[in-house]
Formats: C-alpha cells, sequence, structure tokens
C-alpha cells in the first residue's frame, strides 16, 4: 500500500540541497510516486519606500537569473529522472509558491530542507516553516546541519 501518490519536492541550490533530493526521490520510489520539482525565485529588491531605489530594475538581469535557475533545475530533473513537464519555476514568495504550485498540481506531500533556527531567525520564520503552515497536503522537513 502507498501512502503518497505524488511528490513535490521544493528544491534549493544550496550546498545541502542534495541530501533533501535524495530524500525524496528515497520516498517517491518506496511509494511508486511521481516526482515534480520545483524552485522559487525570490523577488529582487528593487526599491524600498524609505530608500528609493536599491538597484536600476533591469528585466535583463531577471530574465538571466531565470535562465540560469532553469538549466539547474533542469540538471536536477535529469538526475532524478523527472521530465520537464514536471519541473516547475517559479517567481515570488518562496513558501506561497511552493504551496500554490503543490495545490495546482495535488501533490500530497512538500519535501523542503529545513535549519534548525532559533532566535531571531526563528522570529522571522523559514520557508519550510511557512509552507509547514499554509500546506494543505503533509509536509516533510528534512533537517539539515547548520554550519
Amino acid at each position: 500500500m502507498t501512502i503518497y501518490k505524488h511528490i513535490l519536492l521544493a528544491a534549493d541550490f544550496f550546498e545541502h540541497g542534495g541530501q533533501v533530493a535524495e530524500k525524496a526521490r528515497q520516498i517517491a520510489a518506496q511509494n511508486a510516486a511521481q516526482l515534480s520539482l520545483v524552485h522559487v525565485v525570490d523577488n529582487l529588491p528593487i526599491t524600498d519606500p524609505a530608500y528609493g531605489p536599491i538597484i536600476p530594475f533591469d528585466v535583463d538581469l531577471t530574465q538571466e537569473l531565470m535562465e540560469a535557475t532553469k538549466k539547474r533545475l533542469h540538471e536536477l530533473g535529469e538526475k532524478l529522472q523527472v521530465p520537464a513537464e514536471r519541473q516547475y519555476l517559479e517567481m515570488g514568495s518562496p513558501k506561497l509558491e511552493i504551496v500554490r504550485v503543490a495545490e495546482e498540481i495535488q501533490a500530497d506531500l512538500i519535501v523542503v530542507g529545513s535549519h534548525g533556527r532559533h532566535g531571531f531567525a526563528l522570529l522571522l520564520g523559514s520557508t519550510a516553516n511557512g509552507v509547514l503552515h499554509h500546506a494543505k497536503c503533509d509536509v516533510l522537513a528534512v533537517r539539515l546541519a547548520d554550519d
């Protein structure tokens, strides 16, 4: 009996992202589940009302960032054998976009990496925490070692 049918890996490309991807791959294999990937590029801080423009708005910069990220997502997809039609590259708030994509594709598990945060980092929240509190499906936060 399988528990999960469709797993969404919220991929990041940081140092420990590989262990999260491997955990998602293993769970998908154990459940004969479909695996999808999502990566969210956080909105670039273009302006701050108190200070005016921080950096000049340059569409080419955003486009270059999205293209580079798309390439890395595709490489991860190849490694995990996830077809391009189940690879999602979004721009916006990571926690909101991950939850939105999960709902759209009817994922029943979201796998995301999580650092053990304390103090201000805990109060400010994290992507994993935001996903956990907003998702309508199960969320597995894979604990990552803090440096």
